[in-house]
């Protein structure tokens, strides 16, 4: 028998593994759906049996399915080795990737994307450039960093934006305030009260820049450089936070805090991982933007793909 089977179907369930369902693998890979379906289901024809359980929540994959990915543990990683080796081969050393942030919490996510392209890139000197950075794409300009993660494009930089996720940001309250009460908060319930934030510009608080600002709102103000400062303030009545909701879901899940939505839609926060142009001249950067892009998909609460 001609066998159909190809990298990209290996790739796919795997993706359908890690993701736990059909419509979770399609955005990591970045196909439809049906596009998905159809592939598994070829590949279910052409073999004469199912490869997993369709109403298994998470799912779970038939005899055939774990065959199948045993195979793809055993060739997907020897497959995206071989490829960085030609990358050597062809270009000789690397070189180094360093990072600047303009966002407090993105270290949550960041150090343990790192630990995995350190991994991939043995000789790639990574590194994080020093400290909160107020103006990261700037560094690109002046070739002190080869990345920059930000919350905001602008269109007269002349960089390339590499979109890596959205999420949401929620108010944090103590659970005693009387604004827990409400099922969502609008900027006029800000206005009474202090917000609490990193010493970061407004422009790179997006409660601030999205809510407060357009409805001519201006809280009183205080500022704390840790997270875990931030919850200790609001738990004590100090005054209102807000923050992504994947940052504070274990402080969440102790019941340490209240979070409520802010606006009746929700506001929602988003990161880029800004380069110089010609992405390409850097196959280590393209790969470090992919694997932060599935890593944070996977792990982080909330998250969702841009």
């Amino acid at each position: 028998m001609q066998s159909i089977l190809e990298l990209r179907h290996l790739k796919t369930l795997v993706a359908l593994r890690e993701a736990g369902n059909l419509l979770r693998a399609a955005t990591l890979l970045n196909v439809t759906q049906s596009a998905l379906s159809h592939q598994i289901k070829q590949l279910e024809d052409h073999h004469g049996t199912p490869l997993f359980e369709r109403k298994s929540v998470p799912v779970r994959f038939t005899p055939a399915g774990e065959r199948l990915l045993k195979l793809a543990d055993a060739v997907l990683p020897q497959v995206a080795e071989s490829e960085r080796d030609l990358v050597r081969l062809a270009q000789g050393t690397a070189g180094q990737l360093r990072i600047a942030v303009e966002c407090h919490t993105c270290f949550d996510w960041l150090m343990p994307s790192m630990d995995v392209f350190r991994g991939r890139w043995p000789e790639v000197e990574l590194d994080i450039v020093s400290g909160f950075q107020a103006d990261p794409v700037g560094l690109l300009y002046e070739h002190r960093a080869d990345v920059a993660i930000v919350s905001d494009i602008d269109p007269d930089e002349a960089v390339d934006y590499h979109p890596l996720f959205r999420f949401e940001i929620v108010a944090l309250l103590a659970h005693d305030h009387p604004l827990a009460k409400k099922e969502y908060l609008t900027a006029r319930d800000f206005a009474g009260d202090t917000l609490i934030t990193y010493p970061v510009p407004d422009d790179m608080l997006d409660v601030v820049r999205q809510v407060l600002k357009p409805a001519g709102v201006q809280p009183e103000r205080r500022t704390t450089e840790l997270t875990v400062a931030m919850l200790q303030l609001v738990a004590s009545r100090r005054g209102i936070a807000a923050l992504p909701l994947w940052a504070v879901q274990p402080y969440l899940n102790r019941n340490y805090v209240t979070a409520r939505r802010i606006t009746k839609n929700g506001l929602t926060g988003r990161l880029y991982a800004a380069s110089a142009p010609d992405i390409s001249a850097k196959p280590y950067l393209g790969d470090f933007v992919e694997m932060t892009r599935e890593s944070c998909y996977l792990n982080l609460d909330s998250v969702e793909l841009l």
